[in-house]
């Protein structure tokens, strides 16, 4: 029997949840340092997942399979594809830059009285939500995905209502009223969706009798499975809205500006760059694997929901006044870059909305990580408090700003390459659609440019005199990211070489083919 690989990428960030957890509240340092160990050992295992996977192999691979509620079905079977393994490596990779610069965030704080913020329980919860994100991302049982998808929204209820930004513009006791606000919205719009994806897997399970995706893949293949249309019309919907919440997808996209603008950066990462990216993946493995006739049937309106996203987040990025609310709307404009990919039904849209998933995640952790240290300096999210920043902290304004140039997607950085192929593969397909999307670039330039502007260039305001420039800690956190951002933007080949023949599969359960250039004959 071989090693079960899989399993070891979400069971030691698991183990490592609990023994963090339990260190001494003494032993805050410990704690911090375990928690890290325990995400290097758990990146160490990713890798290993990523040598070992053939990208010309089998479908999935690593598998494994064992019976666990028998009467009911259910298998925990394990799985990964090209586009798994890129998420779960993005998952891997963040987690170690997402403790080390959280490592400060949960001491204990003064105001007023003596509060004690549990140190251990913050770096357990994020080592729990990196297990559960990750299995999610193998899970090839429906259920067993489901039970995993639901279950991360326990630890980030608590990453967001138990500790959050301290510099935001309230006082304590109405930060603390706006953190749970935050928190109880988080939670209860996902588990809305969750709750309508639960009555989708029984219909799936009734129709299909069976959880596996291998099962329900050969039962379609031999015909054996004939799903009437209007069932798989409504059992698509079910899985399509858990998905598009957790994406988030507008309308459906409210509470993450709440979740992102009152939690701490680095958990404002953990929800953008590793938790929403849960929602896309299963559109690509579940919605268009399970029903691939349905996808295509709300093909033109999912497509227009990922135009209004685009637009809409990218228009209120740029009005926003929080630091922390602009690169959340800027996100939502992103996601909709992805789901414009995935729905495009075309090879580059769908390879193109892959790479976005990678690049949006260590893209928006750089900035986002950056904005974090400065705001923590400065005691505020506002971007009016600031100005001439660059003057005193030029270290830290400068990769502020290729943070920035990376979320417009400059040429020669990461997400470039991805936004580049969603609006190839879509234009080919749906032109006008690709047309107008192009406005969201337009506007990224705008937002990003201007906070840069307002934030870091003009004389220092009295304020900001005292900011210091990223220390060693911060600078181990930035650089990584950068040089990441900058390899995969130069030479994108290693990720499209992963994630091209998964897209293949996928362009093959939906029966589409990419469309032929319409070229005129040079001579009739």
């Amino acid at each position: 029997m071989s090693f079960p690989l899989l399993t070891a990428t979400a069971v030691l960030p698991a183990v490592g949840a609990i023994a963090t957890a339990a260190v001494p509240a003494k032993q805050r340092t410990a704690a911090k340092w375990l928690a890290l160990l325990f995400s290097l050992a758990t990146l160490v295992v990713a890798a290993v997942v990523a040598v070992r996977f053939e990208p010309s192999g089998a479908r999935y691979q690593l598998t494994e399979s064992h019976s666990w509620i028998r009467d009911f079905g259910v298998r925990y079977e394990l799985g990964v594809d090209g586009i798994g393994v890129a998420l779960i490596a993005l998952t891997a990779l963040l987690i170690p830059f997402v403790i080390l610069a959280g490592w400060n965030d949960a001491d204990p704080l003064e105001t007023g009285n003596t509060r004690w913020r549990p140190t251990q329980g913050f770096f357990a919860l994020i080592l729990l939500v990196e297990a559960m994100v990750i299995i999610s991302f193998e899970a090839t049982d429906v259920f067993v995905f489901y039970i995993f998808f639901e279950a991360m929204l326990i630890p980030m209820y608590f990453l967001i209502g138990g500790f959050g930004d301290r510099a935001g513009p309230h006082g304590e006791k109405e930060a603390a009223t706006q953190r749970s606000y935050a928190a109880v919205k988080f939670l209860l719009y996902n588990l809305v969706g969750g709750l309508i994806m639960l009555a989708a897997v029984i219909g799936l399970y009734v129709v299909a009798g069976s959880f596996s995706l291998s099962e329900i893949a050969a039962a379609r293949a031999n015909g054996s499975l004939d799903m009437a249309t209007s069932t798989e019309r409504w059992l698509f919907l079910g899985f399509f809205f858990a998905f598009a919440v957790k994406a988030p997808l507008w309308p459906l996209h409210t509470w993450l500006p709440n979740a992102m603008g009152e939690a701490t950066a680095p958990v404002a990462v953990l929800i953008t760059a590793v938790v929403d990216k849960v929602g896309t993946f299963a559109m690509l493995r579940f919605c268009l694997q399970l029903f691939p006739e349905a996808s295509k049937w709300a093909t033109p309106v999912i497509l227009v929901l990922a135009l209004i996203s685009i637009v809409y987040g990218a228009l209120l990025a740029v009005g926003q006044r929080d630091i922390k609310r602009l690169v959340a709307y800027a996100s939502i404009s992103h996601f909709g870059f992805i789901i414009l990919g995935i729905f495009a039904m075309t090879s580059q849209g769908q390879s193109g909305a892959t790479l976005y998933m990678v690049n949006h995640g260590i893209s928006t952790a750089a900035l986002m990580l950056v904005a974090g240290f400065l705001i923590s300096r400065r005691g505020s999210r506002l971007i009016a408090d600031y100005g001439g920043v660059q003057k005193v902290a030029p270290v830290l304004a400068g990769t502020f700003l290729i943070g920035g140039l990376a979320t417009l997607s400059l040429p020669g950085l990461a997400p470039f390459v991805s936004e580049f192929l969603v609006l190839v593969g879509t234009f080919s397909r749906y032109p006008v659609i690709g047309i107008i999307a192009t406005i969201g670039i337009v506007l990224a330039a705008l937002y990003t440019l201007v906070l840069y502007q307002r934030t870091m260039t003009g004389p220092v305001k009295p304020s900001n005199e005292g900011i210091a420039d990223l220390k060693a800690r911060e600078l181990t956190v930035v650089v990584p990211l950068i040089a990441v951002l900058i390899f995969l933007g130069v030479y994108p080949k290693p990720l499209t070489e992963l994630v091209n023949p998964a897209v293949k599969h996928t362009m093959s359960d939906v029966h589409k083919k990419d469309p032929k250039p319409e070229v005129e004959a040079a001579h009739k």
